[in-house]
Parts: structure tokens; sequence; C-alpha cells
């Protein structure tokens, strides 16, 4: 979802499995601060998903059909697979070709993507973005306290990141 390439490390390199696992282990996976009470009903695109499922049930079901999926395709887990075949298996989430109960495949898709970029750029702290070199790529400078020195420069500033760590006291 997230390979290494010629911009900077992948999502295994920036720790983003570590990150998921410490949202879903908390109020995110659990829905806390959502209403999860019936009924469900499928509701219109612009709704999300509608199902009683927690995000971590989500999450543990729909890794557990990529593997089961790479298993009948390929014979191999899928982090065994190459690039292309890998691919194929995350498209047919995207495109809601996978037979999924209680959520659909896109919606899964959506969610496992979106927790893929937050891992990738949100702020080290909360265990992703690994020595901040998501940010690196990006060449977003992190949590500066003030940018005043450098507000009115005519040339882009590059900047050493800096994670809400280094305003710890």
């Amino acid at each position: 979802m997230f390979p290494e390439d010629d911009t900077g490390p992948g999502a295994v390199a920036l720790a983003v499995p570590f990150f998921i696992d410490k949202q879903l282990a908390g109020e995110y996976g659990f829905n806390s601060r959502e209403y999860m009470e019936g009924p469900f009903h499928e509701g219109a695109p612009t709704q999300g998903p509608q199902t009683g499922m927690r995000r971590r049930e989500v999450f543990l079901y729909g890794v557990s059909k990529i593997q089961e999926i790479a298993q009948d395709e390929h014979g191999e887990a899928f982090f065994d697979l190459d690039g292309e075949q890998q691919d194929e298996i995350l498209g047919a989430f995207q495109n809601a070709e996978v037979d999924m109960t209680g959520v659909a495949s896109d919606a899964f898709f959506t969610m496992l993507r979106q927790a893929t970029l937050e891992g990738v750029y949100s702020d080290p702290v909360y265990g992703g973005n690994l020595n901040m070199d998501g940010w690196r790529i990006k060449k977003y400078p992190g949590g500066q306290m003030a940018f005043f020195d450098v507000i009115e420069a005519d040339e882009f500033i590059e900047m050493e990141p800096i994670s809400l760590h280094a305003h710890h006291t």
C-alpha cells in the first residue's frame, strides 16, 4: 500500500503496522466515540460504512481475508508476494470485488489506506513515521515552535523536522 521506492522508506520501515496496532488497541479501534447501536442499513456512499463491527474487528477480518486470498490464489502469504500480485489483491478490495460479511471490501480498503497514510505522516509520538522519515519525504518541518525567522524568506527553507516529543518537559 505504501512501498519503499526512490523517494524514501515504505510503510513497514516507517513503523506503520505498529501505529495501526496501537490505534486499534485504543478508542479508535473500539469506535468508543461513535454511536454503534443498530439498526444498520445500507447507507449512501457519503455516510461511510454502516456496520456494527468495531474498526478492530474490520481490520482483523480484512487482513485475514487478504491472507486467505493470497494463500488461495498464489500459495503464499501476502507479505511474500511480489508487488504486482499484492496490488492485484488490494485492487480487488478497492473495487469491492471481494465478498465480505458485515462490511464491504472497499470500505475496509478505504479504512486501511487512511490508517496507513496517517501512520506514514502523523507525528512519531503516535507510533508511526519512524525517525520522522515520512515528513522528510515531503520536506515537512513537523512541530516547530515558530517560523518567525524564516516566514518572509523568498526561497523554500528546508528544516530538520521536530516531533512533539521534543517539546515535552
